[in-house]
This record gives C-alpha cells, sequence and structure tokens, in this order.
C-alpha cells in the first residue's frame, strides 16, 4: 500500500491541473520575454511573430538575468533560452559570463553547455571562465579549467597563452604556468616574443632569475622568434640582480646592435651597475648618451645617479644633479628625496639636509618613516645634541608618522653613543611595549655600551633575553658579547658562546672570529689565536684588517720581534695592506727591541705612505731612547 502512494507521489505530474500549471509557468515565462509594444503593434502579433536572431540587442534581455539571478542555473533558465530561441554558441556563453551573478551559476552555465550536441568551448569561452574564476579567487577551479582548455582540441593563439601564463603568475602558481607553457608550446601553439615575455617577466616576479635566462636561449633557438625590448628589459634587469654584470652589459650591446633602442629603465639598471662597478666615468657617459638619445631621464634614473654619486663619495656632484633635475622640471619622489638628505648628511651638510626637509611639501612630497629615520640618523652623526635628534622623534610622531624598529634602533644607537645608557634602554621597554620584535641592532648597541661600562652582567642579561625572545641571536651580537667577555677575562664563555653559534646554525662572521682571537691574544694564547686564524680562512671567512692587527699585536708583545717582521712583511705583500694601527703596532715592538734603525726606516716608510705614529708609539720610543745605555747598548732590564 505503501509502494503504491509512493508510486502515485512520483508520477503527481501527470495530473491535469498541475499539467495546466506547468503550462501555464511556461507561459509566464514567454510573456516575460516579450517586449511592451503600442496596442496597434500587437494586434495580429501571434500571426507575425518571428524567432529572436542571435546578435540580437535582445540577446541577454535584462528579464533574462533576471531569471538568471533568482532561479541560478536550471529548467527555468533553460526554457527561457529555448523560448527566445537562442543558439548556444561561443558569444552566446562570453555573454553570459560577463553577467554580474554568482561565479557557482556561470560555471553551471559553462559546463552545461559544454555538453550540448554540435557546441564545443573555444579559447574565448574557457579565458573568459578562466578570468572568472580568477576574479573570485577560486585557484583549484581555474587551475582544473586551464588543464582542461589545453587538453581539449580548441585553437589557442600566442595571445591566449600569454594571457593565460599571466593569470597562473598572478595566482602565483608558476610551476603550473611553466608546465601548461610547454604542454600548449609542444601541441598547438608557436610562442612569440611576447608569449616568452609574459613568462620571463613572471619568473622575474617570483625572483626566479636563473630560469630566465633558460628561457632566453630557449627563445633564441627557436629561429623564427627574436627578443623585443620587453626581453631585453628583463634580462638586463635579472642579470643585474643575479651580479652578473658583464652580461647585462653585453645585452645592453647587443640589443643596440639589433637596431632597438634601450628604454629609460633600461639605463637606469645599466646606470646602477655601471656605479656598482666602480665605472663612474662609464655611468655619467651613459647618462649622456641617454639625453643624445632623446630618451628622458626619469625620476628613478636620477635617485640611480644620485645614490651611485654619493657613494662614491662625490657627494657635491651629486647634490649639483639634484638641483638640476628640479631646473629641468623633472619632480622628485620621496625616494630619490630621502637619498639626497642620506647624502648630506653624511656630508656634514646637516643644515642643507633640513632645508631640503622644510622644502618637501612645496615639492609635493610627504615625508615618510624613512625620510624622518635619515634625518635623526644624520643629527646624531653630526654631533648634534641628543635634545634635537629627540624632537625630531616626538615631532615624526605629532606628524602621524609612526616609528618603525629601525628608527628606535637609530635612536637607542645614537643615545648609546653619546652614554645616555638608560635612556636607550627606556626606549628597548617602549619598544617592546609597542609589540615590535626584538631588534637585534638594537641589542647589539646595547651591549657594547654596557661591556664598555663593564656592566657584563647586564649585557649577558640582555643578551639571554634576546635569545629568549627570537631563539637564537645574530652573529654580531654574539661577536660583542664574546668580545666583552674576552676582555673581563671570561675567556672560556667567549668560547662556549662561540661554539655555541656554530652549533645553532650561526655562521661566524669576521667580527665573531676577530672576537676571540682579540681574546686568545689578550690572555697570551697566541698559538690558539692563529689556530683560530686559520680555521677562520679555511671556513671560507675572509680576515680582514682587523684579524691581522690582532695577531700582529700579540706577536708585538713576545720576546721575539722578528714574528712580528715577518707577519708585517706578509701584510704588505698580500691583498689587505697595513694601515696606520699596523704600523703603529710593529714601529712600537722595533722600539721596545731597541731596533732603532728598523725604526727610523719604518718612521719615514709610514710617512710616505701617508700614515702617522701616534702617541702611544712616540712615548714608546722615548721610553726606548731613555734604556740606551753610554756606549749605544739597549738596556735589557
Amino acid at each position: 500500500m505503501m509502494i503504491g502512494t509512493a508510486c502515485s507521489r512520483r508520477s503527481i505530474s501527470t495530473f491535469s491541473c498541475l499539467c495546466q500549471r506547468i503550462k501555464q509557468t511556461e507561459r509566464e515565462i514567454v510573456k516575460m520575454f516579450e517586449m511592451s509594444r503600442p496596442k496597434a503593434e500587437t494586434e495580429g502579433f501571434q500571426e507575425k511573430q518571428a524567432p529572436l536572431r542571435r546578435g540580437s540587442v535582445r540577446i541577454l534581455d535584462e528579464r533574462f538575468i533576471r531569471i538568471l539571478k533568482i532561479f541560478k542555473w536550471g529548467p527555468d533558465a533553460e526554457k527561457a533560452l529555448e523560448v527566445l530561441k537562442l543558439k548556444v554558441d561561443n558569444e552566446l556563453v562570453r555573454e553570459v559570463l560577463k553577467i554580474d551573478m554568482e561565479i557557482s551559476v556561470k560555471l553551471q552555465f559553462f559546463k552545461w553547455a559544454g555538453k550540448r550536441r554540435n557546441f564545443e568551448h573555444d579559447s574565448t569561452t574557457y579565458l573568459a571562465l578562466i578570468r572568472c574564476l580568477e576574479e573570485a579567487g577560486l585557484t583549484g577551479e581555474m587551475w582544473k579549467t586551464v588543464q582542461e582548455m589545453a587538453r581539449s582540441t580548441c585553437v589557442i593563439t600566442p595571445a591566449d597563452l600569454s594571457e593565460t601564463v599571466r593569470i597562473l603568475g598572478r595566482a602565483k602558481m608558476v610551476n603550473k604556468a611553466l608546465s601548461v607553457f610547454y604542454q600548449i608550446k609542444g601541441r598547438k601553439c608557436k610562442p612569440t616574443a611576447t608569449t616568452y615575455n609574459s613568462i620571463i617577466l613572471m619568473l622575474m616576479q617570483e625572483g626566479q632569475h636563473e630560469k630566465v635566462h633558460e628561457l632566453y636561449t630557449e627563445m633564441c633557438n627557436e629561429g623564427n622568434c627574436f627578443p623585443d625590448t620587453v626581453t631585453y628589459s628583463a634580462l638586463i634587469s635579472s642579470y643585474a640582480k643575479l651580479g652578473r654584470d658583464d652580461s647585462a652589459i653585453r645585452l645592453f650591446d647587443e640589443m643596440k646592435d639589433n637596431g632597438l633602442y634601450p628604454t629609460a629603465k633600461i639605463y637606469t639598471t645599466l646606470l646602477a651597475v655601471y656605479f656598482k662597478m666602480g665605472r663612474v666615468e662609464t655611468a655619467l657617459a651613459l647618462v649622456n648618451e641617454m639625453k643624445e638619445k632623446g630618451c628622458a631621464p626619469t625620476v628613478y634614473t636620477y635617485t640611480e645617479l644620485i645614490r651611485g654619486l654619493g657613494k662614491a663619495g662625490r657627494l657635491e656632484e651629486a647634490y649639483s644633479v639634484f638641483l638640476s633635475m628640479l631646473k629641468e622640471g623633472c619632480k622628485p619622489d620621496v625616494v630619490l628625496i630621502n637619498n639626497v638628505i642620506n647624502l648630506l648628511g653624511r656630508g656634514g651638510r646637516i643644515g642643507n639636509a633640513l632645508k631640503l626637509f622644510d622644502e618637501m611639501e612645496s615639492l609635493n612630497c610627504k615625508p615618510n618613516v624613512v625620510t624622518y629615520n635619515t634625518i635623526i640618523k644624520s643629527l646624531f652623526e653630526s654631533r648634534a645634541p641628543v635634545s634635537e635628534a629627540s624632537s625630531w622623534f616626538e615631532k615624526m610622531k605629532a606628524n602621524g608618522v609612526a616609528p618603525s624598529s629601525f628608527t628606535y634602533s637609530i635612536l637607542i644607537d645614537g643615545y648609546c653613543k653619546k652614554n645616555r645608557v638608560e635612556n636607550a634602554l627606556a626606549l628597548l621597554e617602549e619598544m617592546d611595549e609597542k609589540c615590535f620584535p626584538p631588534c637585534p641592532a638594537a641589542y647589539c648597541s646595547l651591549i657594547n655600551s654596557l661591556g664598555k661600562a663593564k656592566r657584563y652582567e647586564a649585557a649577558n642579561e640582555l643578551f639571554q633575553e634576546l635569545k629568549e625572545s627570537c631563539g637564537s641571536s645574530s652573529s654580531r651580537v654574539y661577536a660583542v658579547m664574546i668580545k666583552h667577555f674576552g676582555k673581563c677575562g671570561r675567556l672560556n664563555e667567549a668560547v662556549d658562546l662561540f661554539n655555541e653559534m656554530q652549533k645553532l646554525g650561526c655562521s661566524p662572521d669576521v667580527y665573531a672570529y676577530n672576537a676571540v682571537m682579540s681574546g686568545l691574544v689578550r690572555a697570551g694564547m697566541l698559538d690558539d689565536a692563529f689556530s683560530m686564524l686559520r680555521a677562520m680562512e679555511e671556513s671560507g671567512c675572509a680576515p680582514d684588517l682587523n684579524s691581522f692587527n690582532i695577531i700582529l699585536n700579540g706577536l708585538a708583545k713576545t720576546s721575539d720581534p722578528q714574528r712580528a717582521i715577518e707577519m708585517f712583511t706578509k701584510m704588505k705583500h698580500s691583498t689587505i695592506k697595513p694601515d696606520a694601527v699596523s704600523y703603529n703596532t710593529i714601529l712600537g715592538c722595533l722600539s721596545r727591541a731597541g731596533m732603532f734603525e728598523e725604526a727610523a726606516r719604518l718612521m719615514k716608510e709610514m710617512r710616505a705612505n701617508g700614515f702617522e705614529y701616534d702617541l702611544i708609539t712616540y712615548s714608546s720610543i722615548l721610553e726606548a731612547v731613555g734604556h740606551i745605555n753610554g756606549d749605544g747598548t739597549y738596556q735589557t732590564s
């Protein structure tokens, strides 16, 4: 009985009253799509009505769109298409996908259309859906659609492939983009320069600069696909970032030989390369060439030019370039202004730096956190009163510019150098209250200042605090703590810290090695210091001048000056030449050993090399002279 009831319920739509209701619904849908007409025109309309044509303005009538939005995709929407007698083709699919409605409805319609007899999606419909899925953030479904398009028989043009790559690149699906590129390239599409450029630019944005070179080589091997300006721009930029400066310059020359004109961006990239190589005159000649070729320098070009000249120590020239740029009508941005303020501050022209800050508003440049940081740092470096740097910190906050971790680091370092350790500690506390992550540079300054003040326990407490907060510490902070442990005679703790940093995977830098060697020399463990120097070189960490001076100082204090002289001679014939400290160290050694003739020769050599002997050395010489006996022999006791 129940089965019979169920059956009767399933066949309920056969009842005559419900059949009439379905027909009525169909009539309502038809009526919905009938355009309102004047009465005279509508008389006899049933006899004269013609099917709606594809391409008619009624193809996506507002009422059809309403049906889709209300009923989603389903029988009602299908019936609407049937009433309109619209043929399902690629144009219709593209138009439906343009409608502002739920992505699920678009996806259902797309899949329904793909199953229709005598219809196949082409690249335009696939890409229309892919764009919709990208906008909706449905990357998984988007990737499925891309794969479906790649496997289908539809024709994919180089422009289609380029757009597909760009969309996948924006979604950070780099490997998938490369996979599709090679899949489509191998089966149905010969890439153009534009297609390769899409891949190259995507790889650049993801920092895969080595892969860029592979694509370039592959592109050149295509035979009929030649690099254009966009390609060269991307490649030159990649080579510059990889430090392959010669390759960047070669490509620059190659593009000009091929009749292509470098853009301002390319010139700017090469400008930075030349400055990095120390080829200042070549860089300046490049700017002249740029202007002669009618390529106007941009604000980015001027930024690189000013920065490069500043690093080369040509501060006046850099400032003149800035003033000329303003006269030429090139509008500066805040990055350029920050660079100019920085070079003025470094050059001791703090007055000009502050004046430029005041002019920023008239130049339509709003100071940012970097601007204030640069001003504060310049004030400390120019030995301005601490109160002035502090006032700029308050001014910064009053003007709504939030201090960064680097701001606090600059202030803490500045306070430490002015022996305002308590102020620096207060700022460190403020950083913590504002939930800034621990800043190793700030801790480094404080630990060093506390060590200099012989507050070793306080320094160690801060060091341990940093380790607990970060799980480890930087090589530089380790080096500072090791140095102060060595100075206060806690050599075992210094060596333990050095071994600890290695165990934690924190590679010791030259400062850490020097700190240990200095402690060993101070403890009279010269052979161990020499062993550390060898270990340093074997680990691939290049010793600096201070490394050799530490060892030289240890040798100079022994009773055998010959080893010190040998090392000093070795330094003179190496790439690391002796400095004033080296000369004074060996001069003191010779004086104490009574080797006055050698000392006199060395003093002449010092002056010839532009070095002066310091007061300590001079005192050593006088003391040594006072020990000469009447017969010219030297008193050894």
